[in-house]
Parts: structure tokens; C-alpha cells; sequence
């Protein structure tokens, strides 16, 4: 990760995160927890949290929100996240994030925040009635990145304008507070080798989403094998049989979803794919399928059982990593509060 800001002296870290909103499923994992997974070996420190105030920017349940936190956290460990090397918590236990979102949000500039395209995608037409929360989570988005200085943050491509944001804000805060220092990183994103996008079942023109209204369109890391099965066999899918190419696969997005699927679990090309296959048929290829997602699946969706089944255990490990990310957060933030001025009585 040579690619660290050299105005930055500070060590190189790695953050990311995902909401307590539905179920992590397939797309999830091999498009995210995958490589965090794999950027553990590095030997850079991970911050994995769970976002839950992120999850206050749009009507939530209250009662509900605990349990979805710790099942996000067991489908980090079940993926392979290893809480003895990366911090596992729950955003909302350090509340330096916040503390540093309010700093950021007098560095920011609502010019900045109206550019943001998702946030006119999740308020729709009626954008004056959705929260400010909502409007500046990508503030709250940076300082959960910078109250750990991370220097580099695994991205998505809907994800990329906010590290941008997060890149603006610390250039700004830098020039501003700084006194001719780097106090924050620029934040680089981490685009990790062969990632895997993958597109609902119901839909191959659509992500596969956590908030899609059917079950049917996603595979959760919690599903056991027979609805494995159902969901493959029931996927949305063309006439036609499987091409010899993967150039003859554009046009036919529910058929190069499904031969991405299967490159991706198998660890090979979907040229590789189609070379096996070209010529059959889908009630030749799905039950193959099928078979490779239940191989694959089983041990995680194993262990994230197991672990759902010890609450102690989970709560146990979102304690441990919020002191660990405290302990990195803690001075970040005194440094930021004598830099912008606080009183310190």
C-alpha cells in the first residue's frame, strides 16, 4: 500500500463497514468481506463496524436495532474476520465518530453534500421531508474513517464519491487547523483484484440488495442448503442455452449473472465457466450451480448459526473491539478538539 499520502506521517490503516439493515448475503460477501477478509494479511490494522448510526438516517425499530447489530457482526466472523486482528464493533460505541462528524460538519460545505448522488436516490421525490441525518451521513461517513486516520478504505463503486468527500474534508480541515500538517490522511480506496458484482436473482440488471422486498432475489449467508437450492432453481433466466463465449453473454444479463456467480465461488473465469457449459442448457447448469453455492455456503452459514446461537459471545467480541477502537480514537479526537479551539477546563 505504497500509495499512502506522503504528507501523511502517520501509520497506514484499513476501516470499512456495513449497516444493521436486512440480511449480508452473497453480493455482500464476495464483494466485500471477501477482501476484508483478505486485507487482514497485510498486517495493517482493520476497523470493521458495524454502522449503526448510519442506520438511524432512515425509519428504523429501535428494539430491533441491538440484534441486527450482533447479526451483522456474526456474518463478519462467520466470513472470516478475525477479532484477534481487526477491531469488530459497533459504530455507536465510540462516540468519538460523532464528536468528530460535528467538527466535519463545519468543515464541509453544503455545496459539497448537494452533489452527493445517493442521497437524492434514497430520499426519491420527496427530498425535503427526509432527515438532516440522512442529508449529512456522509459526513458522519468521514469521520468514521478519519477518527481512525485511515489511509485506506475498501470501496465500492457507488461508494466512491463519498471517499472523495472524505478526501475533501481532511484536505480542508488540514489547511485550515493544521499549521502547515497533515493532521489527517487523505483516505486512497482499496479496489481489491477480481471482485465479484453480483446482480439480483430476480433481476441480472439489478444488485443483489439487502433491502430488495423478495427473498427470492438475494442468497443470505444464513440460508441452509435446500433454500439455496429453491432460490438457484427459481432464478430469473432466458431460453436460451449458455453461449461459448463471454462476449455472447452481453444482452443476457440474468444468464452473465449466474455464470459470474459460479466463476466467482469457483475461483476461475466465467470463459472457464462457459467452457464447460457452453452449449447446455439452464436445467443442466443450475442444479451444477446449486451444488458449488451449497459447497461453498455451508461453512459459513455454519458458523454464523453457531455464533447467533451465543449472544455472550458476540456482545463479548463488540465490547473487546470498541476499546480497541477507542484506544486509536481517543487521541485523534483531543488532538482535533485543540486544533479547532475547544476549551479545556
Amino acid at each position: 500500500m505504497s500509495d499512502t499520502p506522503t504528507d501523511y506521517k502517520g501509520p497506514e490503516r484499513i476501516l470499512s463497514g456495513m449497516q444493521p439493515t436486512g440480511a449480508l448475503h452473497l453480493g455482500n460477501y464476495l464483494g466485500a468481506l471477501k477482501n476484508w477478509v483478505a486485507l487482514q494479511e497485510r498486517g495493517v490494522p482493520c476497523f470493521y463496524c458495524v454502522v449503526d448510526m448510519h442506520a438511524m438516517t432512515m425509519p428504523h425499530d429501535p428494539a430491533a436495532l441491538p440484534d441486527a447489530v450482533r447479526n451483522v457482526a456474526a456474518a463478519y466472523l462467520a466470513a472470516g474476520v478475525d477479532p484477534s486482528r481487526s477491531a469488530v464493533f459497533a459504530q455507536s460505541s465510540v462516540r468519538e465518530h460523532a464528536e468528530l462528524a460535528w467538527i466535519f460538519n463545519c468543515v464541509a460545505r453544503l455545496g459539497w453534500l448537494e452533489r452527493m448522488t445517493q442521497f437524492k436516490d434514497k430520499a426519491g421525490k420527496d427530498a425535503e421531508r427526509a432527515s438532516v441525518g440522512l442529508f449529512t451521513y456522509p459526513v458522519l461517513q468521514a469521520a468514521d474513517i478519519l477518527v481512525y486516520k485511515a489511509t485506506h478504505v475498501p470501496v465500492g463503486e457507488d461508494q466512491k464519491q463519498h471517499l472523495e468527500l472524505s478526501r475533501d474534508i481532511a484536505a480542508r480541515f488540514n489547511r485550515d487547523f493544521g499549521k502547515g500538517e497533515a493532521v489527517f490522511p487523505l483516505p486512497e480506496p482499496v479496489i481489491m483484484p477480481d471482485g465479484a458484482r453480483i446482480m439480483s436473482l430476480k433481476d441480472g440488471t439489478a444488485k443483489m440488495s439487502k433491502s430488495d422486498a423478495s427473498d427470492n432475489s438475494r442468497i443470505n449467508l444464513a440460508d441452509d442448503a435446500d433454500t439455496i437450492a429453491r432460490k438457484i432453481k427459481k432464478a430469473k433466466t432466458d431460453p436460451e442455452a449458455l453461449p461459448a463465449s463471454t462476449k455472447e453473454l452481453e444482452g443476457r444479463p440474468e444468464a452473465k449473472n449466474l455464470v459470474g456467480i459460479y466463476a466467482a465461488l469457483t475461483g476461475t473465469s466465467s470463459q472457464a465457466v462457459l467452457d464447460a457449459f457452453g452449449g447446455q442448457g439452464f436445467g443442466v447448469f443450475k442444479p451444477r450451480l446449486a451444488e458449488v453455492a451449497v459447497e461453498f455456503l455451508s461453512p459459513i452459514s455454519d458458523t454464523y448459526a453457531r455464533l447467533l446461537s451465543d449472544r455472550a459471545e458476540i456482545d463479548r467480541i463488540l465490547t473487546a473491539g470498541a476499546e480497541k477502537a477507542r484506544a486509536v480514537a481517543e487521541p485523534v479526537i483531543a488532538e482535533a478538539r485543540d486544533l479547532v479551539g475547544y476549551w479545556r477546563g
